[in-house]
This record gives C-alpha cells, sequence and structure tokens, in this order.
C-alpha cells in the first residue's frame, strides 16, 4: 500500500498522548529506582516489601514495558513501521511486569482491588498501541 503524505489529525494526537502517558511511566520508573531508602522506609510496609523482593528479570521487564513504549511512539510519530515490533516488546515487558506482580507476588492481596486499575489502564494502553501501529501501517501512514 502507497505511503500516503499526510496521516488524519487524530493520528497525531493520538500519538501525541500516548507517548506522553508512556513518559509517565518513565518518570514513575526512574522515581522508583532512584528511591531514597528514606523514602523507602516511608512507604507502607506492604508496597516496602513488594518492591524490596523484585527480581531484577521483573524491573527489567518494566524498564522495556515504558521504554519501549516511550521509543515505539516515537517512531510512531515519525512513522516508521519499525514501531510495531518495538511497540509488541513494550508489550510483553507489561504483560512479564504484571504477571510478576500479580501472579508471584500477590500485589492484588497488598494494593487492594483499586491497586488493579493502573495496571489494567497500562494494560490497556499497551494492547491499543500495538493495535493502533498495525492499523496505521495497514492504512500505509508508516514506512
Amino acid at each position: 500500500m502507497a505511503l500516503r503524505e499526510k496521516p488524519p489529525l487524530w493520528f497525531w494526537i493520538v500519538g501525541v498522548l500516548m507517548l506522553l502517558w508512556n513518559g509517565v511511566g518513565v518518570m514513575a520508573y526512574v522515581a522508583e529506582a532512584t528511591m531514597s531508602a528514606e523514602t523507602l522506609r516511608a512507604l507502607p510496609e506492604g508496597q516496602r516489601a513488594l518492591l524490596l523482593s523484585r527480581p531484577a528479570w521483573a524491573t527489567a521487564a518494566y524498564a522495556v514495558a515504558v521504554f519501549g513504549g516511550v521509543a515505539g511512539c516515537l517512531l510512531l510519530l515519525i512513522r516508521r513501521r519499525l514501531a510495531i515490533p518495538v511497540l509488541v516488546l513494550s508489550l510483553l515487558g507489561v504483560l512479564v511486569q504484571l504477571g510478576h506482580a500479580f501472579g508471584i507476588a500477590g500485589a492484588l492481596h497488598v494494593l487492594g482491588p483499586t491497586g488493579a486499575v493502573l495496571p489494567a489502564l497500562v494494560l490497556a494502553g499497551a494492547l491499543f498501541l500495538v493495535w493502533f501501529a498495525r492499523r496505521a501501517r495497514m492504512k500505509g501512514w508508516l514506512r
């Protein structure tokens, strides 16, 4: 399919909004990675235990999820089809991270049902981005 000169305005709006969404994820990751011992001690015991017991592979998945999301959104905005595999990788990072947090570490027990709302939105956003990038490719908006 031929590359269109201009995707519709909504493509750019969605791309920028999702870039900002993933940027918030990067900020959360950096804040957590650079958290002082004092801030860590101030957390509720259950949250502190979740953070301290998280294995390196789950932390790496978190990094892949958020940095991959930002990279994928940037690739979308410069209209590169490489956005698709990068966003799929980000989605896999989300799945691994959430799989550990909720399937292994018992985050739902620690955080309660409302603690699942943000992770559900993160998963929905990652799934949406993969769909959106594939659709953009099918429409000929990515090279």
